[in-house]
């Protein structure tokens, strides 16, 4: 109880506890105030589990207080919440414990619903009776005796116990008892004020070994009347008494007496008041529930989110919408500008859904065709992503279905012009579309850098070619009417057939060179077809 957990934000904050789906159960939550904030301020809130209303938290300013069910799962997971109810109250909690129930015990009670604990104690003991004696580690609080009881103790040192409650054989050593016959024992039931179905029972073992002439026989009164029939203590062995089917408030009595044949007081071990709970809930329909953990699967934004999606009402989860009724359906999912970042899984199981909200993330990848096949699907936003590829045509041709997809650089919507490149969804590269919005400028670059530097080497070329020709001109004039000797005029007919060739070469390609540049400047830009895009918003 040294440390607590305090919830500043969402609607209602949870604990998801691993179990097994048909199991019985005890959980108990412990809120201990202890001033924390220095506000003197203990707050209110409400509890919940598995979806269902608990009861509201009346926290103390320097006493602990714990609450404490026992049901049978109806899942896997059992969920612990807490919900801030009342402004500038924020919920918190110090504790939560979770014991695994043998499923003969509390058999009395509806495995639809829960049994609320009000009040568990031991008359006669000195001390708390919980783990070391319980192997269910229930808590019993030693009852106070205001000197209107006698504490039997006893004789037997070893008690039998074979209840299919199983409680501790430490309960039965000692027990109150009145001074006589005529005096009952009032019992403390801790209940509300308003009626509800209550679940009782009473423990109890006969103290000593009686003669012939004794007999000790008890009977429930509830407001004066008798309830049931006589039960007899037997000495060292323990017995019990379970109260069901009935409904009680605060101002409800019930007491332990002597029946008329008795020559004994009567007397108790223990008691254990609970009241019964409304039907439990089945949750939200586990179609949903499995799409919304693919989603926390995926995106680990999404993970702190627990307990049932819906409710109780109007306790879901922030960013969702959900039908009423017992088994509510999700119709809206709403995480824009969530930091979610990766791929969409595969959530096609949510049918219900009319809105999907996905803008201003960084989502990758394709969009899921199977968002498409989505029959209630009205509202679907994925702008301001970095999707890629095609949209689906389930998607693009569902004139029923307003679409924006804006702000996403490599996604090609233009329907029939495009053509995808391949895209890296595992986030370590870059991913490309030859068709989307924006243009890819290499090519253009390559076309321009690339004749430019052929035309320089082409004018070279030329202008060495012609150099060379005047100079052989040059020389074939200073021979002239020379005769003989070693060197022979350059200007002979087959030299200036290889010139006329070279410059007619380079003619050619400066003519189509000049030629392709004009090409790449007139040429249009790309026409889209329209009827791909009549379905598509552009956003704001």
């Amino acid at each position: 109880m040294a440390t607590l957990r305090i919830f500043t934000d969402r609607k209602k904050n949870c604990y998801n506890i691993d179990s097994e789906k048909g199991s019985k159960v005890l959980v108990r939550a412990y809120f201990f105030y202890g001033n924390y904030d220095g506000k003197s301020s203990p707050p209110k809130f409400d509890l919940h589990f598995d979806g269902n209303y608990w009861i509201t938290v009346e926290t103390s300013a320097d006493q602990l207080v714990y609450y404490e069910a026992i049901y049978v799962t109806k899942t896997d997971t059992i969920s612990v919440c807490v919900a801030q109810t009342f402004p500038n109250m924020f919920p918190f909690i110090s504790a939560i414990e979770v014991r695994d129930l043998d499923s003969k015990m509390y058999g009395y009670s509806d495995s639809n619903r829960a049994l609320m604990l009000r009040r568990r104690v031991a008359y006669g003991t000195k001390a708390i009776v919980r783990s070391t004696d319980d192997f269910y580690d229930r808590i019993w609080i030693p009852a106070v005796n205001g000197d209107d009881f006698t504490v039997l103790t006893s004789d037997e040192t070893f008690i039998e116990v074979s209840l299919d409650d199983s409680p501790p054989r430490a309960l039965f050593q000692n027990a109150f008892a009145t001074d006589n016959t005529s005096t009952s024992i009032q019992l403390g039931t801790n209940l509300p004020t308003t009626k509800v179905p209550v679940y009782m029972n009473i423990y109890y073992s006969e103290a000593s070994v009686l003669d012939s002439t004794q007999k000790r026989s008890l009977q429930l009164l509830v407001d004066g009347k008798v309830n049931s029939k006589p039960f007899i203590p037997v000495y060292g062995t323990a017995g019990e008494f379970t109260l069901y089917n009935l409904t009680a408030n605060s101002d409800t009595t019930f007491s332990l007496a002597a029946s008329p044949d008795s020559t004994l007081p009567p007397l108790i071990n223990a008691l254990e008041v609970f009241t019964v709970s409304d039907e439990l809930t089945d949750g939200t329909n586990s179609d949903d529930v499995e799409g919304l953990a693919s989603l926390q699967d995926e995106f680990d934004v999404l993970k702190d989110w627990g307990g049932d999606p819906c409710l109780p009402s109007p306790y879901s989860w922030d960013w969702i919408n959900c039908t009423s009724g017992s088994t509510p359906r999700v119709t809206a999912l709403y995480l824009g500008s969530f930091g979610l970042s990766g791929v969409l899984p595969d959530f096609s199981s949510m049918t219900s859904l009319e809105i999907i909200d996905l803008h201003n993330n960084s989502l990758i990848g394709s969009i899921p065709e199977v968002l498409g096949t989505l029959p209630n699907l009205k509202q679907l936003n994925l702008a301001g992503n970095d999707l890629s590829g095609t949209i689906p045509s389930s998607i693009s041709k569902n004139k029923k279905l307003k679409l924006t997809v804006t702000d996403n650089p490599n996604l090609c919507v233009s329907g029939k012009s495009c053509k995808t490149a391949s895209v890296d969804t595992s986030g370590s590269g870059g991913s490309s579309s030859s068709g989307g919005r924006k243009k890819s400028k290499l090519p253009v670059i390559l076309g321009t850098t690339i004749p430019i530097f052929v035309l320089v080497w082409v004018i070279g070329g030329v202008c060495a070619v012609l150099h060379h020709k005047r100079k052989s001109a040059a020389i074939a004039a200073g021979n002239v009417g020379q005769t003989g000797g070693a060197n022979k005029p350059s200007g002979n007919p087959q030299a200036a057939q290889m010139q006329m060739a070279a410059n007619n070469m380079a003619q050619n390609v400066v003519n189509d060179f000049i030629m392709n540049v004009h090409e790449q400047q007139s040429a249009p830009e790309p026409v889209y077809n329209d009827d791909q895009q009549n379905h598509l918003e552009e956003g704001n």
